[in-house]
């Protein structure tokens, strides 16, 4: 029986795969896991998985006919998401922009680098109410990000956050901060039955920033065979609703 999930990237479950990983061991959801450098057994594609992730992972290791068989999974119910990072959407060497999968993200994937880095704040503001983004302090507690995926939102599909980017400059024990554009950050749709949503920062360090360590109080897990995290409640929490609707998942 395949497990809750499929997970694929964020390169091994000893590194930057061990945040996620350690979320969803705390919701007791089970995931399959392919590294960033592996190919997946077309077993995995077989059953149907609740939801597919897709995160720092490069298209060109999915074989467009596994690709075609999860989209298949995902327009009968299954959810999918795509997490940044360098090899997410465009990046570099992620390469979805002219990928089957890219046909059921609720974004435009540029054909050109799509990676920002951001040496000076980015704070996250949420743009509309869902279950994925609910009783969460955007308003009074907005946590920054370190960088992100460019993309354009489909005509069809909802914006959920944005970053705000602020120019900061220093007048002696002052701070002076300038809005300087916006980027949307998290965009959700459907695929068929299926639930999609595309996520521009990173789920683990360097690009996720501040965000990781979002919230008053720690979470501290270890999944099977990956590193001990401990990270944020705000962030545990975001990224459980976030899944958790994708793949219309509860905690266990």
């Amino acid at each position: 029986m395949n497990s809750t999930v499929l997970y694929m990237g964020d390169t091994s479950l000893s590194t930057a795969a061990a945040y996620l990983a350690g979320v969803m061991h705390v919701c007791g959801w089970t995931f399959d896991y392919v590294p960033s450098d592996c190919t997946p057994d077309a077993e995995l594609f077989d059953a149907p998985h609740r939801l597919y992730i897709l995160s720092d992972y490069p298209a060109a290791r999915l074989e467009t006919a596994f690709q075609q068989r999860m989209l298949e999974h995902v327009r009968r119910g299954a959810g999918l998401l795509m997490i940044g990072g360098w090899e997410s959407f465009h990046g570099c060497g992620g390469d979805w922009d002219t990928s089957t999968a890219a046909e059921a993200l609720p974004v435009e994937i540029s054909s050109e680098d799509d990676r920002v880095h951001c040496d000076q704040p980015a704070l996250l503001c949420r743009r509309a109410e869902h279950p994925s983004v609910a009783g969460l302090p955007w308003h009074t507690r907005p946590p920054g990000i370190g960088g992100l995926n460019r993309f354009t939102p489909r005509s069809d599909a909802t914006v959920l956050l944005e970053a705000q980017h602020f120019s900061v400059r220093s007048d002696a024990d002052r701070f002076a901060f300038e809005p300087c554009g916006r980027d949307a950050v998290l965009v959700v749709g459907q695929h068929g039955q299926g639930r999609t949503a595309a996520l521009a920062t990173d789920v683990a360090p360097h690009w996720v920033g501040g965000l990781v360590d979002w919230g008053t109080s720690r979470v501290a897990a270890r999944a099977p065979g990956a590193e001990a995290i401990e990270v944020g409640d705000c962030y545990a929490r975001f990224f459980q609703q976030l899944l958790g609707w994708a793949g219309r998942l509860e905690p266990a």
